[in-house]
């Protein structure tokens, strides 16, 4: 879809060809996922590009495996069919031809083809199922906070309409904030709020928490404002100790995948080492396969398929750790200010930035790697280093100052909540707190916050505006989430008519419970720092283990086997052959381990850091004991 709300030329196009089949009964499923997901396009748009995406991967599937079939040699094709005759009921009961090699490359490209095809469709309607998974986990973490704002704007105000929109302007509510502004243009087109809180209720994900409250509010609003109060706090209550049973669960399943993350990581290191050692035994695990890219040996296939494994399971935990965390509790999403001045000013305290400027010195240090005589793979690992330390560096050192903001952040709103409850306005309340509190790191924020507060003298400005504009400004100057997340409480219930002192007592209780929340998590999440850091060590010691000790006594006993003509082969064991492929093995453990660590400690960036600094320290590793 272009900027302007219009069909691109592509998405016309495929329209005109698919949109047809949005009416199929098969693609009930789909329909529901996709109210649930509710992405930015229409359902027949978005059915029809599922449409073209799946003849593509037909076209592309069917001719990438028949020009496979075409290429592979005769012997490696018989030996596959083979195996498939052999495999099949009936058909390995059956005397049947061999079939002409043409014949073969259709069936193959036919069947590769379908596969495919069936295989994009199954994902088109799986993404909008993510989509809408992801939808309902945002709604479950904001909701709570969502829930415990509309009771402070209730001691203000009894019209849903206001409450809902105030709720629908604070982005820090995600999902929630989305779901309110639909009600809101749902109500506007119907001429009834009634009608699009239900329609909202009925196409959401969140069927078990959402979906009920929003039919609940209705009921209570419609009752009286006591009513309505009442059940607003009864219902943050209860949502907040489900947010907490869910907390718990989401730390139980990392528990579980730490300990299925250390097995994927172990073993296939232990793999590699029995198939090391069996070379001697087994020369047939020497043995050349013919392949699309060269002759390539059983053993060199198990080592480096064993590396590429141990890379996606650690992507993949990473994934899953970052999925797993609570809402609202990893680390901000960094942006690249526009242009470049910009950009060089920011990069010591914005790891985008950072990342923007070091990444073509990143490029730099690896050609003059590769100058230097280093092998690819250590080019590849020690440029990623060069880019991610520092890189990592700057996210840690961001991340340890927004930490002390946020702590200071609840010295700040007690202070002015005791103010507020002493019967002085606001604004004097935030400048006696700028002077007589020490807020450490906030204290720059909160005197720029003071100052912006007392410019307001002049009679042509709002006095709501002028406060909004200067909170606003406040939120931007401390830069964290949770900052964004407490502090607009306090414009939209003022603005409301809520007493100041609930909103200070509310607000209170807002920013110590995300606060300590953040903390326990944070504590819980360094165990798997630990585990990740102890695997990838682990990894390395064995490693090293087996190439100082293991491989040169079995390169000696090779070659003593060989001048008394057993049954040993002084060619299968090459130590430092050996020695690379166990480097390679390690390596990706600690990529692997390092993107674990790093996304369960604070996110992506420190995963850079992580991961780069078990890179540095396995090729320090290799390197001092002589076996790069």
């Amino acid at each position: 879809m272009t900027t302007d709300g219009r069909l691109g030329l592509l998405d016309r196009g495929l329209y005109a060809l698919f949109a047809h089949h949005a009416d199929d009964d098969r693609h009930a499923t789909t329909r529901e996922r996709y109210r649930a997901a509710h992405p930015a396009v229409g359902f027949g748009t978005y059915l029809a590009r599922v449409y073209g995406l799946a003849w593509v991967a037909f076209l592309a599937g069917g001719a990438l495996a028949g020009t496979l079939a075409l290429s592979l040699p005769a012997g490696t094709v018989e030996g596959i069919a083979s195996v498939v005759g052999q495999s099949l009921p009936v058909v390995n009961r059956l005397s049947l031809p061999a079939l002409p090699r043409p014949v073969v490359a259709a069936l193959a490209a036919t069947v590769v083809g379908l596969a495919c095809r069936t295989t994009a469709f199954a994902l088109g309607s799986q993404y909008l199922a993510w989509a809408a998974s992801a939808r309902r986990a945002d709604i479950a973490a904001t909701l709570p906070g969502a829930v415990r704002y509309l009771r402070v704007l209730a001691s203000g105000t009894h019209d849903r309409r206001a409450m809902l929109s105030a709720v629908a302007e604070q982005d820090a509510y995600g999902e929630t904030a989305v779901a309110m502004r639909r009600a809101l243009n749902r109500g506007t087109l119907t001429g009834s709020l009634d009608a699009g809180l239900e329609r909202v209720a009925s196409e959401t994900p969140s069927r078990d928490l959402l979906a009920p409250f929003l039919l609940k509010f209705r009921e209570h609003a419609n009752q009286s404002a006591e009513a309505l109060e009442g059940y607003l706090e009864m219902e943050g209550r209860l949502l907040s100790h489900e947010q907490s049973r869910r907390h718990e669960r989401a730390t139980g399943y990392l528990e579980l995948l730490a300990e299925l993350f250390v097995v994927l990581l172990v073993v296939p290191a232990l793999i590699v080492l029995i198939v090391t050692v069996m070379g001697v035994l087994a020369p047939e695990l020497s043995r050349p396969v013919a392949t699309p890219l060269g002759p390539v040996s059983v053993r060199a296939g198990i080592v480096y398929g064993s590396a590429a494994f141990v890379v996606a399971a650690g992507l993949l935990a990473a994934f899953v750790v970052a999925t797993l965390r609570p809402h609202n509790t990893t680390a901000p999403e960094y942006e690249r200010p526009t242009g470049v001045l910009a950009t060089l000013r920011t990069a010591p305290t914005n790891p985008a930035s950072a990342l923007a400027c070091l990444l073509p010195l990143g490029g730099g240090f690896a050609v003059g790697c590769w100058l230097l005589g280093y092998r690819p793979v250590n080019v590849l690992l020690l440029s990623y280093a060069a880019v991610g330390l520092p890189v990592g560096a700057v996210a840690v050192g961001r991340a340890r100052r927004d930490d002390a903001k946020d702590r200071e952040l609840q010295d700040f709103v007690h202070a002015v909540a005791g103010h507020v409850a002493l019967g002085r306005p606001f604004p004097e309340a935030v400048r006696r707190v700028a002077d007589d509190v020490r807020l450490g790191a906030l204290a720059a924020d909160v005197d720029a916050l003071a100052f912006t507060l007392s410019l307001g003298d002049s009679p042509t400005d709002e006095a709501a505006d002028r406060r909004a504009a200067a909170l606003d400004q406040f939120v931007d100057g401390v830069g964290t989430p949770m900052a964004r997340q407490t502090i607009g409480l306090v414009v939209g219930a003022l603005d409301a008519g809520s007493d100041a002192e609930d909103v200070f007592e509310t607000l209170q209780t807002e920013v110590g419970k995300l606060y300590h929340r953040r903390k326990a998590l944070r504590s819980a999440l360094l165990v798997y720092v630990a585990v990740g850091w102890t695997t990838a060590l682990l990894v390395a010691g064995i490693t090293v283990t087996v190439n100082v000790y293991v491989l040169a006594e079995f390169a000696q006993l090779s070659t003593v086997a060989g001048s008394q003509a057993t049954a040993f082969d002084p060619s299968v064991v090459d130590p430092e052959r050996a020695r690379y492929r166990f480097y390679v093995v390690t390596q990706a453990t600690m990529l692997a381990c390092g993107w674990f660590a790093g996304t369960a400690s604070r996110g992506v960036y420190e995963a850079l850091l992580h991961s780069s600094g078990l890179v540095l320290v396995g090729y320090v590793v290799y390197a001092g004991v002589g076996l790069l």
